[in-house]
This record gives C-alpha cells, structure tokens and sequence, in this order.
C-alpha cells in the first residue's frame, strides 16, 4: 500500500507559466470578496449576532442553542448532498454551471431573511434560512475550490488559495463597513430606514443578497468551463453515491493519508465554522459588545485574518501546509482558552484578534493540502469529499456548543465545545503526512 501517489498524480506537473491569467485569478477570487456577505454580514457579525439570537427572538441563550441545531441539521444535508455534486460536475464538465446555480440559490435564501421579522415565532424560520444558506454555500464552494487548480500551479497554489481567502476577508470589511454606516448607525439609514420593525437588519440581508450576486458575476466570465471527461459514463443520481463509495474504498487501500487528512480536517474545520459562526454572538452576549463594538471589532479582524491568509500562501508554499495548519491549531486553542477564563473587553480584543490571525491560515492551508492531493479530473469530487467530511460532522461543533451552553447554563460555556472540537483535530492531524514529504 503507497501512503500517496507520486506527486504527479496528485497535481498536473507545473507548466512554465501560470495556467491562469491575472484577470482569471482575480476574477476567482472575487467571489470570495462576495461571499462575505454571507459568511461576515448574515452569519458572523450582524444578522445572526445583533438580531436573530437577540431579546426579540426569545433571548440570546434559547436563540442561540436554536441556531446551533438548525445549523448542525444543514451539516449533515451537506454531507449527503455535496460529494456527489462535485463528482458529477467532474462527469459533465458543467463546475461553472453549478457554481452559478448554487450561488443564485445562496442570494435567494439570502434575500428571504427580509422576511424574518422581530418576533419569537419567526427564529425557527430565520434560523432555516441561515442553515439552507449554508448547505448551498458549500456545495457552490465544492465547485469554486475545485477551480482552484485551474489557475495555480503546486508552486503556487499556496499563495493563491490564501489570495482568495485574504480577498474573502477584506471583502468582508468593505460590506461591514457600508453596512455599518449606511443602516446601522445612523438613526435614519439610506432611504429612510429605521430601526423600527427590526427593518435595519433586514434591509441588511438584502444588502448581502445584491452584493454576493454582484461579485460572483466575474468567475463567470473569466473561467473557462470545465470539459466533460468522455471515458466516464452517466450515472443516475442514485448511482453516483455507489461510485463515490467505491472512490472511497480506493482512497483507503491506496491513499490511506488521504483519507487520515479528510477526517482530520474535518474535525478541525468544523471548529474554526464555530468560531465564525458564534465568535460575535459571545461577544455581545458574554464579553459586553455593543453594537458599534461588534463593527468595529470585525474590521479590525478580518484585517488581521486576511494578514494571516497572505502570510499562510507564503509558508505553505515553502515548508507545506502541514506546518501551517498545525501551528495554526496551537495559536487557536490557546487563545481560545484564555477566553474561556477571562472576562470584559479588552480581554475578547487581545485573545479574539489572535484567534483571527490563526483561522485564515488553517482555513487556506487545508484547502492547499486537499489540491496538492486531488489527480487531474477529479478535483470536484475530492473536494466534494473534503466538503463533505467538514460537514459530515458540521453538526459536532454546534452541538458541543450548544450542550455547553445547556449544561452549564451560561453562554460563555458554549466555547468549551469549540475549545474541544479543535483540540480532536489537532490530534488526529499529527499522524498525517504532508504532501510535500513525498519522495
């Protein structure tokens, strides 16, 4: 049994120049920069942490804990739903195709949160639209991560991959700040918008829906779309799932590490989800930020996670992502725990900002990991697996929060489960081998 393939099969061999152009990879890029607008605006730091899981909604613990459930519902559709999606997009050649369709899903559901309006009885179906928010932004990101190889080469996937997380970070910044100033400071926001009936919020998700739309335009005329692969044949939907069973069982008997990463990354991406996804929350909730505070702190971090993506490319290209990722995990655990025992403000600032400097590197240096590792024309359903592995236990993370919650009956409790969830796959990660130690 060969702990890898040679490292040819694993990548295209490196043409004397980049396979994509400048304008191709920042076009690829972009729809980061867009899909902020989801990932920062809707489920970070303005509409789930000021207003979904606010008083309005039946308080922060029980909206919360809600959130947190519906969320580990949408990872486990995920896990059913997206390798068989990037496989198939490998068969038919149409990756840029369902890329379209599944981020016009995301606007659309996006959109929807205008409806959720400032009452208990409309959490569960705000707390819906978020979680089929996130199956559809992942499984568009199976397609937009397998375009990755597209346009890099293995000397320089490292730097690109974290050129499109920093792109996504930054444009996080840019929509937190038109946000900010143009609805949520001023007492009458552009066009009249008020406060009144939760409208500020909601004109927010119509905001995020326009600008995820906007920026996802330029992939879609800059990539060429992929070519059916003529030697595979069409299978049904229900088919698909028999090959993908039986990929699996080939990764195992020859590619064991390959799979060791999968879990291992799994497990530590579903943490690093978590503190996206509940890090404003706490802070409001259990650190004392207000509004203004919550803005404030998410421009300051995403500029200290997109310093981090830059710097990852650079280190992950020369010694591995391996490196990366591991050093990562450290720097987030014990940050996180010092958040775990202290309190007030300035605390979140020192130990919040040094969690964002370590989740940009992680996140782009397992994407990196997983395209060092994906042979030529089945880049979709290996990400497919990659997506799916991170969800397949998408639910872990949620639900470690949200027991925490309930068991110690305090919010803060809830990064305990985070906390855990990280600690699991730093662990299983040490046995795997990098790529780069191929010989």
């Amino acid at each position: 049994m060969t702990e890898y393939p040679p490292a040819a099969a694993s990548l295209p061999a490196a043409p004397a120049k980049l396979p994509g152009t400048t304008w191709q990879i920042t076009a690829w890029a972009l729809w980061d920069w867009g899909g902020a607008a989801f990932n920062a605006v809707m489920t970070t730091f303005i509409f789930t942490a000021l207003y979904l899981t606010g008083d309005a909604f039946g308080g922060a613990d029980e909206a919360t804990a809600t959130l947190a459930f519906a969320l580990s519902i949408s990872g486990l559709a995920i896990a059913l739903l997206a390798p068989v999606a990037g496989q198939r997009t490998d068969h038919s050649g149409r990756r840029k195709l369902w890329l379209g369709i599944n981020t016009l899903i995301v606007v659309l559901l996006t959109a929807a949160c205008f409806f959720v309006q400032p009452h208990e009885s409309f959490l569960l179906f705000g707390c819906l639209l978020i979680a089929a928010g996130h199956v559809f932004f992942e499984i568009a990101g199976v397609n937009y991560n397998a375009m990755l190889l597209q346009i890099s080469t293995r000397k320089s996937i490292g730097r690109i991959s974290g050129f499109g997380w920093a792109a996504g970070y930054l444009g996080g910044i840019v929509a937190l700040l038109i946000v900010y100033f143009a609805l949520i400071k001023p007492e009458v926001g552009i066009f009249g918008i008020t406060s009144a009936d939760g409208m500020t919020y909601r004109a927010v998700a119509v905001f995020s829906a326009l600008w995820i739309l906007v920026f996802s335009i330029p992939v879609m005329l800059a990539i060429p779309e992929t070519k059916p692969d003529p030697n595979m044949p069409k299978v049904g939907f229900f088919q698909s799932y028999r090959e993908l069973f039986h990929t699996i069982a080939r990764l195992w008997n020859t590619e064991r590490h390959t799979v060791y990463f999968l879990v291992s990354s799994a497990i530590f991406r579903d943490g690093l989800a978590a503190i996206f996804t509940f890090g404003a929350v706490l802070a409001v909730g259990s650190f004392g930020f207000k509004t203004g505070d919550v803005l404030i702190f998410a421009i300051a971090g995403n500029v200290v996670a997109a310093i981090g993506a830059l710097s990852a490319g650079f280190f992950d290209d020369k010694f591995g992502p391996k490196a990366v990722i591991l050093t990562s995990l450290v720097g987030l655990l014990v940050s996180g725990t010092a958040l775990l025992f202290l309190d007030g403000k300035n605390a979140f600032w020192v130990f919040g900002l040094i969690l964002c400097l370590f989740v940009g590197p992680a996140q782009s240096s397992a994407r990196t990991f997983m395209g060092r590792l994906a042979p030529e024309g089945q880049e979709g359903e290996l990400f497919g697996l990659y997506a799916t592995t991170g969800r397949a236990v998408s639910f872990l993370a949620p639900q470690l929060f949200g027991l925490s919650i309930l068991i110690f009956g305090a919010q803060r409790w809830g990064i305990l489960g985070i906390l855990a969830v990280l600690l699991l796959g730093l662990l299983l990660m040490l046995p795997v081998k990098s790529p780069h130690h191929v010989k």
